[in-house]
């Protein structure tokens, strides 16, 4: 019994930091271009999105053209942020809908083509909840502190379960209702043919009998 708690507990765990891990990316913008990255967000979730662009000139103010836009949307089209030439900027938001959200960077075009590289870091539920500023305000212990952190992480863990169930239960509801649709069309189909088939031979069959072939 003792064996199997300890299990349970190591895959909570290893769930618990795999949920932890940060959506930081860092990638190279070609001036005249865009380049779009997809998360898929549950509905209700809260996310929280940071970009900054490397000045590739310390010291100084960043050249006009490497400032960039950035434009958020939900897999409906519906926008969530949007910025027109910037260095950098931030976005946070709870998703009213469940999908995929396109976070889209745009360069100006610029001759001769220079290479913007962005920082961008993107939360999403638990990930997306600040417990350091939380455990500084309650003046918590550290251990009060990770227990709270992961009871969060757990939770959503177990929402995300719940989650994708759902979408398990839409595909197969989509798939039943592709297989009636289907069987539907092959039936059809079928009673095209036969009633073609009929008339060919009705049609064949007078020909035939005015030509007195048969």
């Amino acid at each position: 019994m003792f064996l199997r708690s300890q299990k349970l507990w190591t895959l909570v765990l290893i769930l618990a930091i795999g949920s932890r891990v940060t959506h930081s990316l860092h990638f190279d913008l070609h001036s005249g271009r865009t380049k779009c990255i997809a998360e898929d967000i549950k509905s209700n979730s809260m996310t929280v999105g940071k970009y900054s662009v490397d000045n590739p000139h310390e010291g100084h103010d960043l050249p006009q053209s490497h400032k960039i836009s950035v434009k958020v949307t939900s897999s409906s089209g519906n926008a969530y942020h949007h910025a027109d030439q910037v260095a950098s900027g931030q976005f946070a938001f709870s998703a009213m809908e469940a999908g995929d959200y396109m976070a889209c960077f745009s360069a100006v075009d610029h001759k001769p083509e220079v290479t913007i590289s962005i920082d961008f870091d993107w939360r999403t539920g638990v990930q997306s909840k600040s417990w350091a500023t939380v455990a500084k305000k309650s003046q918590v212990e550290t251990m009060e502190f990770e227990v709270k952190s992961l009871l969060d992480t757990v939770n959503s863990i177990h929402e995300e379960m719940f989650y994708l169930r759902e979408r398990e239960e839409q595909m197969q509801d989509l798939n039943r209702s592709t297989n009636n649709k289907m069987a539907w069309l092959s039936l059809l189909s079928l009673f095209v043919c036969v009633g073609v088939a009929a008339m060919q031979y009705l049609h064949l069959k007078t020909f035939f009998e005015k030509k007195k072939v048969i």
